[in-house]
């Protein structure tokens, strides 16, 4: 079982991320996962079809050439159908959601949790802000079908989109390229040790809220270009984003995920964690993959019964945002 080293750890500390290469197997942890988004976009693409949003179910096509072409002639956003997450506005009670076993699978990864152990403790609380992320090419998005889900990614800290509860918390996140993450594709970029500063303002904007470029040192900015089955680990006051996907042909896929001990106030408590690791109370653990996918239903049907919660701190036309 891997363990970080002590170095790496004081790696973490200095530079405010770190890259373990092959941590994960690809054909056993990654690559059930991206079966079961084959079988999503094949239901869409069934759909779309007897809707006669598109003129072909391209079922001969791989994956991403039939998720750019779908994305393409429908002119929609199909990120919402993927992701593992709900949406932070207008959620209704058929807003789509993907909570297949292969994801809770990859969460609760023994391999990936000792690392996350070796950073946050043996009381190990799954956190909900989580994602997957299909970048598409710049040349396959419209402005009907992009989205934070599937384009470019501003300049952000990841404690900067929840809420300030979530400040006296220890969040890691946990980020996993479930294929080839390269600068052309699209990869991530770091500041090395911004997460030494404060807490920087955010600005909402249609790709989640951003810190003001100007506020941003973008010549110490590196890109992290990653291997699937690799993982990066990052401080919750990190600063980075992505590159755009520049490709043609490709679509850059990837898991934002977030881990931190059991107890500590999540900074979106409208959605559902889970204990993920526990050795005071081993029976409060999360085992079952249902369970975990009924509790995500029942927060749905909850908040679509409600206003639009809160999620994040910041207000458009105040501040630094006027």
């Amino acid at each position: 079982m891997y363990k970080l080293s002590t170095e790496q750890k004081e790696r973490l500390g200095r530079e405010g991320y770190l890259v373990v290469e092959q941590l994960l197997d690809p054909r056993l942890d990654i690559r059930p996962l991206l079966d079961e988004y084959e079988a999503v976009l094949g239901r869409i693409a069934q759909s779309f079809y007897a809707e006669g949003v598109i003129s072909s179910t391209y079922i001969n096509l791989p994956f991403d050439a039939r998720l750019i072409q779908i994305c393409r002639e429908s002119g929609r956003s199909l990120s919402q159908f993927f992701d593992i997450s709900l949406p932070q506005r207008a959620i209704r009670q058929d807003t789509p959601i993907h909570t297949g076993p292969a994801v809770f699978a990859l969460l609760t990864s023994p391999r990936l949790l000792k690392v996350v152990e070796d950073i946050v403790g043996k009381e190990i609380y799954s956190n909900p802000v989580q994602h997957i992320r299909m970048k598409l090419p710049s040349q396959a998005r419209t402005s009907a079908s992009s989205d934070g889900l599937n384009s470019k990614i501003p300049w952000h800290q990841d404690n900067g989109v929840v809420l300030p509860e979530a400040d006296v918390a220890t969040i890691l996140t946990v980020w996993i390229p479930l294929n080839d993450a390269t600068v052309e594709n699209g990869c991530l970029q770091v500041v090395p040790g911004s997460h030494r500063g404060g807490l920087e303002p955010h600005c909402p904007g249609p790709a989640g809220a951003a810190i003001p470029e100007r506020l941003v040192p973008e010549d110490k900015a590196i890109p992290l270009p990653m291997r699937a089955g690799s993982v990066l680990l990052m401080h919750q006051r990190t600063i980075h984003s992505s590159l755009d996907n520049v490709t043609a042909d490709r679509v850059r896929m990837s898991l934002d995920l977030r881990y931190q001990p059991v107890g500590q106030p999540t900074g979106r408590p409208s959605f559902p964690g889970f204990v993920a690791r526990s050795t005071t109370h081993p029976e409060s653990v999360l085992h079952d993959p249902r369970k975990w996918a009924n509790l995500w239903l029942e927060a749905r049907d909850q908040l679509a019964r409600e206003e639009d919660a809160a999620f994040n701190r910041w207000q458009a036309g105040i501040g630094v945002c006027a």
